[in-house]
């Protein structure tokens, strides 16, 4: 087994979405082949209700997938075709936009106000760009959980892995999508497809990825806030890690413990073409999509 070194590590870095929504950009909007399939990725978590109340109201979508995890409160989703529904606590939203879709979601808090959930976007290679639309909502308990002799826990989203599938599936890009904790002082490996693309990223606790056998981690250049600093690499909350290849990821938790995503997936290699919620592979597309938006044509219900 080969252990996959890390190639990039940084902190999600604050901004603001929708109509007023304070969030964190974990990756997007940059080059979006260090982490294909995968395009953007935002950690939305908050205790004060009015930094995201406002939530996402209707905005267009297409040539993507959006994946959306909640671990606290809730989220109202509609939908230009007439689908509703509420994500809660641990549900899993899969979304395909394909050909386009009109949405809008609503987060509210929990009995303490508290919000805290994460939204992916997949690409879709061109073959599917203009594919039907198509929702697939998973409720927590549908969701399997693995529990090692060691006390390592594993959420499978979507994927195979040791032994559980995930209940997410038709996914153009394959992917594998775990939640995964490690309790304190563990070292821990994961079998990962040596072609994918993965990345972990961190959202409790800490540790470090990289091939130490002590959780102090070893000295590295890190990304923060536009600089590059030299620090012990002992990631915590909000740590993105993106690895190299190898078919194994090997993670030393630190004295809290370490929680994560862990998110693999088979990279499309197309060019990207992108505008906003709108991911196509030709400036001409983008604009042919934004002719649609104003002719009124965007949404193609019959398929």
């Amino acid at each position: 087994m080969s252990i996959r070194p890390v190639k990039h590590e940084s902190r999600a870095t604050p901004t603001m979405e929708g109509a007023g929504v304070k969030l964190h950009r974990v990756f997007g909007f940059g080059d979006p082949s260090m982490t294909d399939p995968f395009l953007m990725m935002d950690d939305f978590r908050n205790d004060n209700p009015s930094d995201y109340l406002r939530g996402f109201p209707w905005h267009p979508h297409r040539g993507i997938e959006t994946i959306t995890y909640v671990l606290a409160g809730t989220v109202e989703h509609g939908d230009s075709l007439g689908n509703q529904g509420l994500l809660g606590a641990g549900d899993v939203q899969w979304m395909t936009a394909g050909s386009g879709i009109m949405h809008q979601e609503m987060p509210k808090g929990d009995f303490a106000g508290r919000m805290h959930g994460f939204q992916l976007w997949a690409n879709l290679p061109s073959s599917l760009k203009m594919t039907a639309p198509r929702y697939q909502d998973v409720k927590s308990a549908d969701i399997p959980v693995i529990v090692d002799d060691d006390g390592t826990a594993v959420r499978v989203i979507t994927g195979d892995f040791w032994g559980k599938t995930g209940p997410v599936d038709g996914i153009a890009a394959e992917p594998v999508y775990l939640d995964i904790s490690v309790p304190p002082g563990k070292r821990k490996s994961f079998p990962v497809d040596t072609y994918r693309s993965a990345f972990a990223y961190i959202f409790a606790g800490s540790g470090t990825f990289r091939d130490a056998s002590k959780p102090f981690g070893v000295k590295v250049e890190k990304e923060y806030q536009g600089q590059e600093l030299n620090i012990r690499d002992l990631s915590g909350n909000r740590t993105l890690v993106v690895f190299d290849t190898g078919d194994e990821v090997t993670v030393q938790a630190g004295e809290e413990g370490i929680r994560f995503l862990l998110v693999t997936g088979k990279p499309i290699r197309e060019p990207v073409a992108w505008h906003g919620p709108i991911v196509m592979n030709t400036r001409e597309e983008l604009m042919q999509a934004m002719r649609d938006l104003q002719n009124g044509t965007f949404i193609k219900a019959d398929h």
